[in-house]
């Protein structure tokens, strides 16, 4: 899965690397962002794509309650498109989450120790993403979303049995584009390459949500 994960590159950066016209607004670097907290996103637009913020954890159009967002911060890219909670998004709303890294825990001798995992020549990674319009009883409206996760690579495997779907850049466009089948959206959904990546044991710093600071990146000493 994917419960944690960073993003501290400059607006500027960010706008060059999805090709968006609009820099974003200045957002604070953040390191570690937490489920049903604003999350940056890059979506289709009318014209071309666009970033927005949504609420990590996606609430379907048809929930009661906004609380069911906290259980749906991932799908699985092997059943997103059958799951009645992400049919209708990964149909119509799909989009890319930026991060400069992600965190994973791994289960050591009864213990959890976690991981960042970064971009090993790159800057960022792309997750992919789902997103959704849901609207309250007072008709207030709130777009969320979730991150698709896959089965691991070589690397992850070593850590956690899931990992995020992760896009290189040659398939963004692809990705965003509303007019793509299904059966092809799914086809992009493959453990990102092992060679790609790069990880290191990290504080437990990291395990409260309420922490957020540069440190929750530095190796372990």
């Amino acid at each position: 899965m994917c419960g944690r994960f960073a993003l501290f590159t400059s607006p500027e950066k960010l706008a060059n690397w999805f090709a968006v016209p609009e820099v974003p607004r200045p957002l604070p670097p953040r390191y570690n962002i937490a489920p049903t907290q604003p999350v940056l996103a890059v979506r289709a637009g009318a014209q071309q794509a666009e970033f927005a913020l949504f609420r990590w954890g996606l609430i379907p159009s048809w929930a009661k309650e906004l609380q069911i967002g906290a259980r749906l911060i991932n799908a699985r890219a092997e059943t997103a498109a059958e799951k009645p909670a992400f049919r209708a998004a990964f149909k119509r709303r799909r989009c890319l989450i930026p991060t400069s890294g992600f965190y994973e825990w791994q289960q050591i001798d009864g213990r959890k120790q976690p991981y960042f995992i970064h971009p090993g020549d790159a800057e960022l990674f792309a997750f992919a993403g789902l997103w959704e319009m849901w609207q309250s009883r007072d008709g207030s409206e709130l777009q969320s979303c979730t991150i698709l996760t896959t089965p691991p690579n070589e690397l992850m495997r070593l850590i956690h049995n899931r990992m995020p779907a992760i896009l290189p850049r040659t398939e963004f466009a692809t990705w965003l584009d509303p007019a793509l089948p299904t059966e092809a959206a799914q086809q992009l959904l493959r453990p990102f390459p092992a060679t790609s990546m790069a990880a290191y044991p990290i504080s437990t710093s990291v395990n409260k949500p309420s922490y957020d600071a540069p440190d929750c990146i530095f190796p372990l000493a």
